[in-house]
Parts: C-alpha cells; sequence; structure tokens
C-alpha cells in the first residue's frame, strides 16, 4: 500500500493542509485503489482508477472526499486533462457525490451513469433531498454539497452498455437494480474485475462479512436477488467493492450476500408482521444480528464507522419500506 503526502484543495488543485494524505493500493493490472476516507474514516469506501490510454475513476466518492481522490489521482500521473472518463455505479452520495468536483478538476473527463440516475446529476435537489430524508443533520458531516454537472459532460447507460478504456479493454455494463433502481455493475473486459457498487451488499475486510445493503427508497428484493444472479452469471474472477475493497472468494461472496439478503428481510418481515413499529424493529434486527456476527462487533470502532456508511436503521427501513409496498399491491 502507497501512502502519500499531496495535499490538494477541493476545487482547483491548490495545496490545502486539510486534505487527508492519500492511502491507494496497486491492485495489479493497471488497477489501484484510493480509500477515499469518507468522513474521516478509513477502510469503508472506495474509488478505483484504472489507468491506461484512456484512464477511468469509477466512483468518486463523497463531494468532502473530492480532494483526496483528486490528490490520489494526481499521486498515480493523471493530471487535470489525463482523465477520460468517470464512472459512478449508482448516484448515492457515498458514491457519486463528487461527480460535480471530479468533473471540476478534470475537465476532459466524461461521465457515465445509468440514464435513470442522469438528470439527478445534472439537477441534485430530489437527490439531496432524498439522502436528507435518510440522513438527516449529518448530511453535512457525512457528504458535503453535491455539485450539479453539466448536462453536455453526461454519457447515459441503459439495460448494457460500454466504457472505452483504450487498446481494446473495455469495461462492459449491465442495470443491476435492487440496492437502487439506477444501479449499473460493471466488467473489466482484460481482468473479469467486476465492479460491485451496493449491489452485493458490504463487504468488511476485517472479518471478511457482507452486509446488507437496503436502503430506502428503492430497495426490492426480488430485483436484488436478480441483480446478484446476473454478477455471478457473468463470471467474475474478482469482485470490487465500493465498501470495500477486492476480494478474490468469488462463489463464497455472492452466497453469503444472497444468504443475508434473506436473513434480513425474514427478520424485518417477522417483525412487521407482529405489528411492531420500526423503531422497536430496529432494535429487535440489529440485537440479533449482534448475536450471529460477533466478530464484527467485538470492536466498537469499526461497528461505529460502518454504522455511520451502513446503518442498521437505513437498512431495517428500506427493507420496511418494500414490505409496506408490497402489501399495500396486494
Amino acid at each position: 500500500m502507497l501512502q502519500t503526502t499531496g495535499r490538494v484543495s477541493r476545487h482547483n488543485g491548490d495545496v490545502d493542509d486539510h486534505t487527508p494524505v492519500p492511502i491507494i493500493s496497486d491492485l495489479g493490472d493497471d488497477v489501484y485503489s484510493i480509500d477515499t476516507q469518507m468522513a474521516g474514516h478509513t477502510g469503508i469506501t472506495a474509488s478505483y482508477l484504472i489507468r491506461g490510454s484512456r484512464p477511468c475513476l469509477v466512483e468518486t466518492g463523497t463531494a468532502l472526499s473530492a480532494p483526496t481522490v483528486v490528490s490520489a489521482l494526481a499521486e498515480l500521473g493523471v493530471s487535470a486533462n489525463d482523465l477520460a472518463t468517470v464512472v459512478v455505479t449508482h448516484i448515492h452520495l457515498d458514491h457519486a457525490g463528487g461527480v460535480g468536483d471530479i468533473a471540476a478538476a478534470f475537465p476532459q473527463a466524461q461521465v457515465v451513469v445509468h440514464e435513470r440516475g442522469a438528470r439527478h446529476l445534472a439537477d441534485p435537489t430530489k437527490l439531496v433531498a432524498s439522502a436528507m430524508r435518510v440522513f438527516g443533520p449529518d448530511m453535512d458531516r457525512l457528504f458535503g454539497p453535491l455539485i450539479a454537472t453539466p448536462a453536455e459532460r453526461l454519457t447515459t447507460l441503459s439495460d448494457t452498455g460500454e466504457v472505452d478504456l483504450g487498446d481494446g479493454r473495455r469495461l462492459e455494463t449491465f442495470h443491476n437494480p435492487g440496492h437502487a433502481s439506477h444501479h449499473v455493475a460493471l466488467v473489466d473486459s482484460q481482468t473479469g474485475d467486476l465492479y460491485t457498487g451496493d449491489a452485493a451488499g458490504v463487504f468488511v475486510p476485517d472479518t471478511e462479512e457482507i452486509r446488507p445493503a437496503t436502503p430506502p427508497p428503492d430497495f426490492d428484493l426480488d430485483l436484488a436477488l436478480s441483480s446478484l444472479h446476473r454478477m455471478h452469471k457473468a463470471s467474475p474472477t474478482r469482485l470490487l467493492f465500493s465498501h470495500f475493497g477486492p476480494v478474490t472468494d468469488v462463489d463464497r461472496v455472492f452466497e453469503e450476500s444472497e444468504a443475508e439478503l434473506h436473513y434480513w428481510v425474514e427478520q424485518v418481515s417477522q417483525a412487521y408482521h407482529a405489528g411492531l413499529d420500526l423503531e422497536h424493529a430496529v432494535a429487535m434486527v440489529h440485537e440479533k444480528d449482534r448475536q450471529r456476527h460477533h466478530d464484527f462487533y467485538s470492536d466498537p470502532d469499526r461497528v461505529a464507522k460502518f454504522e455511520e456508511l451502513s446503518s442498521t436503521q437505513a437498512q431495517v427501513s428500506g427493507i420496511w419500506r418494500w414490505l409496506e409496498k408490497s402489501t399495500a399491491s396486494t
């Protein structure tokens, strides 16, 4: 792992002593992970650089993380006019909140996003309002302000697509809803790497466990399961999690991700049909999760940072909302 000392300001590349030292890992085949250090935490949110003849950044992190990402790209030899493409797996603010900042810092880069998310990057008003309902007063501390991306800088994806990485290498994309309606998966044609976004859940490197990613408003169990199956069918050689890092034990992780989805939905469903309110459902599911995952909960600091990223409250709320919609439609 490389730890560099470059520091940049948020918008113009000037020196800024408040920017964290970038943490960069060389994953081979011109692929590098960049720890975005979301909200000051390490090891929870990653961007990835594919450094070829057409350098491509996958995920930007939050707006507050943009200076760290820009500094890391500079350390990796990517100057303001070098970056060709920025791809986001979906538009949630921990993945795409820094798009406007990165677009400003790299004026030649085209921003690639699913067609259902593009309008929200051009006009973030509704996206920010939706995130505010989930994160409330923590919004500014976790994410910072989302800057609009000029519409002419946006390239949209539909059910399938491609991103040119140069020299015959490409990212093959496919729509991957369930976690979010605007979610895509990306497969590197040269390496077989699959960029999962949140569609396979959250990977905890310390304990090698999968945690669910089922927040409101878009979670849908059937779509989430079909997305998992579609990713598995792509036969990736490695999974690159936005949360967090590379995984080579592909089959085990897909199986565990599916099992966790079923378990969390089952537990929330029991609380929902027993007539509990949401607050008591969250408490019940949280306590059962503590009993199942002793290693994860053995470190209070680890629990605290992953709760900030992917809280029990948000995951239960997403399943609860899906149950309400499912009940209303029957």
